[in-house]
C-alpha cells in the first residue's frame, strides 16, 4: 500500500541553509507534492534535518556476554540504534547472520563485515572464526568478503598469554595476500588495533581502516595519511581499558600496557586527526558499549580537536560519503533525523531526535 506524501522543512548541515523536502513512496523528492502533509517544521525553517546518523563500528548480534541467543535479540539492538538516530551501521564483525534483518524496513540499514578473523585463543571467546594456519587467511578473506557487504574485519592484535602482552596475529607477507585478496573481490578491510606493533604490517599491506588505533605512533600516523587508511577510534569504548587493565592481574606487562594506552589515546587521536588521517564514529556497541550511544561518541570526538560541526559530520554526511551510502539528495531513501535544537550543542539534543524518518516512515 502506498506511503502518502510527508514534508519536511528547516536547516541542513554544514551548510546552514534552509532545506525543504518532500517524501513520496519513501523516496526523498526536491519538487512539491500536493497535499503532503508536513511533519516537520510547520511552524517555520527553525529546525534541523540531517540524514541520519551513521555508527561506524557496531555489532549487531553480540551482547554483554558474547553473541546473542536469537534474532528477536538482534532486532531489539536494531530497534535501540533507530531510536537514537543512527539508520546506518557498519557491522563491524557479529557471529550471528543478521541478513535477515533486511528485510524489515523499520531497521536500520546494516553494513556488513562477515565474521572476525583471528587466529586460536587470540580473541574473545566465540566471537571469530579461528585459523589454524595463518595461511589460511588470504581465503577465509576472500569468503567473509562474499559473506559481508563490502567489508571484511580482521583481528589485528590481542593478548598472546605466552608473551603476556598484546602482540600480532598475522605475518607482513600474509595480511598484503589477505588483503589484496579482499580488494580483489570487491572488498575493503578493516582491523581491531590496540597495540602499536600491528600497526606498520596492516597499513603498508593496504588496509583501508583501522579500529580502535590506540597505539598509535607519528610512524604509523604518517604512513596512514601517505596510504589514506581511515580510524574509527571508538573513543568511548577505550574508556574501558583502565577496568581491563585492573582486571588482568595474571599479565601485569599487558595490564600496564592497557593503562598507557589509555593515557595516550587522546593526544594521539588528535595527532592523527591533525595529520590530516580521515575519521569517522564509531561507538563500538555490542559488547562493553550499550547500543544507541553514537551521540556520546560525537561528544567524544570534540575532545580530540573535532569542532561540533566537524564531529556531527564523523557520524552523519561525512560519514555516509565514505561509506558510499546517499545523504539527503533527490531520489535518496527518505532517512531523516529531525531536531528542534541545533544537534551541534551536544549529545543531550543528539541523542534524542524529535522525529526519525526512515524509508520514510515516522517513527518519532
Amino acid at each position: 500500500m502506498p506511503q502518502p506524501p510527508l514534508h519536511v522543512r528547516g536547516r541542513g548541515l554544514p551548510d546552514e541553509q534552509p532545506v525543504e523536502w518532500w517524501i513520496v513512496d519513501g523516496t526523498l523528492s526536491a519538487e512539491p507534492v500536493q497535499d503532503a502533509e508536513t511533519v516537520f517544521g510547520a511552524d517555520g525553517a527553525d529546525g534541523w534535518i540531517l540524514p541520519g546518523l551513521v555508527d561506524a563500528h557496531c555489532h549487531v548480534g553480540l551482547g554483554e556476554h558474547g553473541p546473542v541467543e536469537t534474532i528477536d535479540e538482534c532486532i531489539t539492538q536494531a530497534e535501540t540504534e533507530r531510536d537514537a538516530g543512527a539508520l546506518l551501521l557498519r557491522d563491524c564483525g557479529s557471529p550471528i547472520d543478521t541478513r535477515s534483518l533486511d528485510d524489515h524496513d523499520d531497521l536500520p540499514r546494516i553494513i556488513r563485515a562477515g565474521r572476525h578473523l583471528a587466529r586460536p585463543k587470540r580473541y574473545q571467546r566465540g566471537f571469530a572464526i579461528e585459523l589454524d594456519d595463518q595461511s589460511q587467511l588470504p581465503v577465509a578473506v576472500a569468503e567473509q568478503a562474499r559473506f559481508g557487504d563490502g567489508w571484511v574485519k580482521l583481528v589485528g592484535d590481542w593478548i598472546d598469554r605466552e608473551v603476556g602482552d598484546l602482540a600480532p596475529l598475522w605475518s607482513d607477507d600474509v595480511l598484503k595476500a589477505a588483503i589484496d585478496a579482499a580488494h580483489q573481490s570487491g572488498a575493503r578491510v578493516t582491523a581491531h588495533v590496540f597495540s602499536e606493533d600491528a600497526l606498520p604490517g596492516l597499513i603498508r599491506a593496504g588496509i583501508d581502516c583501522i579500529e580502535h588505533g590506540t597505539g598509535l605512533t607519528d610512524e604509523t600516523i604518517e604512513l596512514m595519511v601517505e596510504h589514506g587508511t581511515a580510524l574509527v577510534p571508538t573513543l568511548i569504548n577505550i574508556e574501558n581499558f583502565p577496568g581491563i587493565a585492573e582486571n588482568a592481574t595474571k599479565f601485569p606487562t599487558y595490564a600496564r600496557h592497557m593503562q598507557d594506552l589509555y593515557e595516550k589515546c587522546p593526544s594521539r587521536i588528535a595527532a592523527a586527526r591533525e595529520a590530516g588521517v580521515p575519521i569517522y564514529a564509531g561507538t563500538d556497541a555490542g559488547s562493553m558499549v550499550a547500543h544507541g550511544r553514537i551521540a556520546d561518541e560525537i561528544d567524544a570526538l570534540k575532545g580530540i580537536g573535532m569542532s561540533p560541526t566537524e564531529a556531527l559530520g564523523a557520524a552523519c554526511w561525512t560519514a555516509r560519503e565514505w561509506l558510499g551510502r546517499p545523504g539527503i539528495e533527490h531520489g535518496a531513501s527518505a532517512d531523516l533525523i529531525c531536531y528542534q535544537d541545533d544537534p551541534r550543542q551536544g549529545a543531550a539534543v543528539v541523542s534524542v531526535p524529535d522525529v526519525v524518518i526512515l524509508q520514510g516512515r515516522v517513527y518519532r
